[in-house]
């Protein structure tokens, strides 16, 4: 079996023997749309073998965190990557660059550099798909586990302000996915 598959094979049973396991939103299924979504925008973008590498890394890992602690997960999510990495060949500038790509995903996003971009539109590519509203509803059935008090409204009024301010950073994304957002957006105003 191939070092990426060993990988990806850690990160599911990681995922799928802990509480994310019963996330509607954040379990693997997640990752491996991030994780597929990373290599389509990376393809557009063009970016090197070896980036490619560590994109593959990072959307592996971008949200291992979740199986420790729910809120501040992109930093347990680095942690978990420090961990497991160098036991696939990662030195630790290449896990550096990893862990950066992870904190990109952090709202309000930041990337700082091409590969966090990717990595930061990747995990949010759905918001401008027909996609959207479901996995935004299994977000909401997700955080309404959390808190049983959220409703449907604040949750539109949260998504309006989100996407009002939300941003995608590569060409592609702003090329393909932004106008699907827009529509999105628009249709989640007419429900107020």
């Amino acid at each position: 079996m191939d070092t990426e598959q060993r990988m990806m094979d850690l990160v599911q049973e990681l995922i799928n023997n802990s509480v994310a396991a019963t996330y509607p939103y954040h379990n693997f299924n997640h990752t491996l749309y991030v994780y597929n979504k990373t290599l389509e925008i990376a393809a557009h973008e063009k970016c090197s073998a070896s980036d490619i590498r560590l994109l593959k890394a990072a959307a592996l890992w971008h949200d291992t965190g979740y199986i420790n602690i729910y809120y501040g997960h992109e930093e347990e999510s680095c942690v978990q990557a420090k961990k497991y990495l160098p036991e696939f060949g990662f030195h630790p500038d290449e896990i550096y660059v990893i862990c950066g790509m992870i904190m990109a995903t952090k709202i309000p996003q930041t990337p700082h550099n091409l590969l966090e971009q990717i990595i930061a539109d990747a995990d949010l590519e759905y918001l401008g798909t027909d996609e959207a509203p479901v996995q935004a509803q299994q977000l909401f059935e997700e955080l309404r586990m959390l808190n049983p008090y959220l409703h449907e409204e604040l949750w539109n009024r949260t998504q309006i302000f989100f996407l009002e301010h939300h941003q995608f950073f590569t060409t592609f994304c702003k090329q393909y996915r932004e106008p699907l957002k827009h529509g999105y957006l628009n249709g989640l105003k007419l429900k107020l």
